[in-house]
């Protein structure tokens, strides 16, 4: 398979996966505790689907939950008019702390489901795309210095720094603050950056 195709699946799976929550949080906004078949009528997919995406409801629910929660994240970034990658870093890790520290009990719940969940179907994520979408907006400004592979990479490197899962870790295995959490993924997150750019010929 090449490159584009692979690609092209992977955007076609994300959309799937987006209409999903999509229809999901509307369904939640108005008022109601919707079931999968509500879900997947909304989204226009059939039941298999929703379940290929969302193991269980509670995962699903959830997820559009923190969607919600997540709202001031997409709008926090799209005011941002920096193409500077560390500006850009900045910002994403400010808006997320923010919403993680007010939602932290439902991170903690995101984080049991997303263990305890069946194994997904070979290559497609457990959950995760928002925040990769976030990181990838961030980098953005080095896709053209850099390959496809490298630049993959460094969207990698930066989900290990960047997330529920670190945030959680710092505060329950190190200790910290949510501030001093904050400034420990602002400089991880640099010196991923600052590798990846300086790795390049």
């Amino acid at each position: 398979m090449s490159w584009d195709q692979e690609t092209g699946r992977v955007a076609q799976r994300r959309r799937t996966r987006e209409a999903i929550l999509a229809a999901t949080i509307e369904l939640l906004r108005s008022g109601a505790e919707p079931s999968i078949n509500e879900i997947a009528a909304a989204a226009e997919v059939s039941r298999r689907t929703v379940y290929l995406y969302f193991p269980t409801l509670d995962q699903l629910v959830l997820d559009a939950t923190l969607g919600i929660l997540n709202t001031d994240v997409d709008t926090a970034l799209r005011a941002e008019r920096s193409d500077d990658p560390h500006t850009r870093l900045d910002s994403l890790v400010s808006e997320l702390f923010a919403t993680m520290e007010s939602s932290l009990p439902l991170g903690r719940k995101l984080i049991k489901l997303t263990v305890d969940a069946p194994p997904p179907t070979q290559g497609q994520p457990r959950r995760g795309q928002r925040r990769v979408d976030w990181i990838e907006w961030a980098v953005e400004p080095c896709r053209a210095a850099m390959s496809r592979h490298e630049h993959a990479d460094l969207i990698s490197a930066l989900t290990l720094v960047i997330g529920w899962e670190a945030f959680i870790a710092l505060l329950d295995v190190r200790g910290l603050t949510p501030a001093k959490a904050k400034a420990v993924t602002v400089r991880a997150a640099h010196a991923i950056l600052d590798a990846a750019v300086s790795a390049r010929p």
